[in-house]
């Protein structure tokens, strides 16, 4: 299932292949929209490491017990030809413009967070960039 120009519904299946519950489907629907909104600036496929997470994998993972991604309103990604810092950057100049939803960034070495949870939330779990945040 399309669910933008460029992100499909698989991408962000729970990787231990729970099926998606409807609610889940459109919170997924809203985070690939502000994420296309992030791909078309950057010109550059954006690479889902992690979208929506079933508890089971959730918790096999070790994630957190109110993580976004339970919610399908949360994804870790990389893209290619930039660092994580980088994005970071980038998501935070786009929430403050207006042009995507307020969330949750996080940074960690190699791969961003973000989330649509509506209220700002920052952190930074990178070894790469002490300061940051």
């Amino acid at each position: 299932m399309k669910l933008t120009t460029n992100f499909s519904k698989v991408e962000f299946e729970s990787r231990d292949g729970f099926q998606m519950p409807d609610d889940i489907l459109e919170n997924i629907k809203e985070l690939a929209e502000n994420l296309q909104v992030v791909r078309d600036y950057l010109k550059e496929p954006i690479h889902i490491n992690s979208g929506y997470r079933s508890p089971n994998h959730n918790s096999a993972i070790g994630g957190e017990l109110d993580s976004q991604h339970l919610l399908g309103k949360a994804a870790d990604f990389s893209v290619r030809n930039y660092t994580a810092k980088d994005i970071s950057l980038i998501f935070e100049r786009m929430i403050n413009n207006g042009e995507i939803k307020q969330g949750g960034v996080g940074l960690y070495n190699g791969f961003v967070h973000y989330d649509i949870r509506g209220t700002k939330a920052r952190w930074n779990y990178s070894s790469r960039y002490k300061d940051f945040w």
